[in-house]
């Protein structure tokens, strides 16, 4: 009877521990994992942070109807920013502080995440799958930052390097909003110039609200561009790329990042994108329908929201809420803010709505490596080449 009580306390003082430390991961409870995004529904990159919450809400939602994880619903909470660097400093502030949110996820924006590691750091609140490729996705401290893919640099270098390879290219320019997004992109293109003995010609900068390129392109057309890599919004990238085509600009080829890779670039009517370029790290939805888990997706998002096609935003959302399940289930059920970042770096799998093979470890906080370069040919994105 004493051993059997002795045993009864010892399981209660075993049972109390366990309670005060789960008591003191944020965000965390036995029931509820919360999960925070500081992202763009109403700016230049909504197009990016409307769908792909939208996307992230659905597969949270089906997982929660399973039980969720390790018994834990997803709480999904979103605010938007507008990419505004004031506004995004507010939204992580009030989801650290009021929200109490475990993790950090699909942020929209190079400054908003930066901005937000200075609060989320010394927490050692996780920041994951941020919707931005900059190299700064990985500053030290590093321990809780992890990048979903390739960086910015990464990708323009890769793909300068490719046009150089291919199509003989001399000259290299560049268009971008002079934010850290922007500069990475104009540094890359530089850099990769440099190395394979190019010229880089010129260069503009714009802001982010931008709608008038005549003056900009002029003075890249009498820089004799061969190429031109660009870090501007959505809309903005199609309206530049339009002018040059009215202004009679065509021995040039234009070039995004993956800011610039999303479906509605390929749709937009009367063929006025046709031959724009990107240097991503995922494929464009539609060439894959026929693989059964993305059939199925496009299928369920479709007839959820009533869109005909998901679009890039989509993609990502569904992408990273799958990492983010993946990455609950590694790191067991006494969730903290160290299993859940152990559980990431166990993460080795295929991510099939990317179409990339996911791989983290200790040592290497980076998804994806491959960077896929498309252009738009007859309204769709074409994969022209994996590096």
């Amino acid at each position: 009877m004493k051993k059997f009580s002795r045993l009864a306390i010892g399981a209660a003082v075993g049972m109390m521990m366990a309670s005060a430390a789960q008591a003191q991961t944020q965000g965390v409870t036995d029931t509820e994992v919360r999960i925070g995004s500081s992202t763009d529904l109403s700016g230049i990159f909504a197009a990016f942070g409307a769908p792909s919450s939208k996307a992230a809400q659905m597969y949270f939602d089906e997982i929660n109807a399973k039980g969720g994880v390790h018994g834990r619903k997803i709480k999904f909470i979103v605010e938007d920013h507008g990419y505004s660097l004031p506004k995004a400093t507010q939204a992580v502030n009030k989801l650290i502080n009021r929200d109490k949110v475990f993790a950090l996820f699909l942020g929209v924006g190079t400054p908003m995440n930066i901005a937000a590691f200075k609060l989320i750091d010394k927490k050692k609140i996780a920041n994951v799958y941020p919707l931005s490729g900059a190299r700064q996705m990985l500053q030290p401290p590093v321990d809780y930052h992890f990048a979903f893919a390739a960086s910015y640099y990464q990708q323009i270098r890769t793909a300068v390097k490719w046009f150089a390879e291919t199509k003989g290219i001399k000259r290299v320019c560049a268009m971008y909003i002079p934010s850290d997004f922007g500069k990475e992109i104009e540094e890359a293109a530089k850099d990769e110039a440099k190395a394979l003995g190019l010229t880089f010609a010129a260069e503009t900068t714009h802001k982010p609200d931008a709608a008038n390129f005549v003056g900009a392109l002029t003075k890249l057309k009498a820089a004799k561009c061969d190429l031109v890599t660009m870090a501007l919004g959505v809309r903005q990238t199609i309206v530049a790329y339009a002018t040059a085509r009215k202004i009679g600009w065509k021995d040039v080829d234009f070039i995004s990042s993956s800011a610039g890779f999303h479906t509605v670039m390929a749709k937009v009517p009367k063929g006025v994108t046709e031959g724009l370029y990107a240097a991503a790290t995922w494929s464009d939805i539609l060439p894959r329908l026929k693989n059964p888990v993305v059939g199925a997706w496009f299928k369920k998002y479709t007839k959820a929201t009533g869109k005909k096609l998901p679009g890039t935003g989509a993609l990502l959302g569904r992408s990273g809420a799958e990492f983010v399940v993946r990455a609950l289930q590694a790191a067991g059920k006494d969730l903290t803010n160290e299993s859940f970042k152990k559980g990431i770096e166990s993460l080795n799998y295929r991510d099939e709505i990317a179409n990339g093979n996911v791989t983290y470890s200790p040592t290497d906080h980076q998804g994806i490596d491959e960077v896929t370069i498309s252009v738009i040919k007859d309204g769709n994105w074409k994969e022209l080449a994996r590096k």
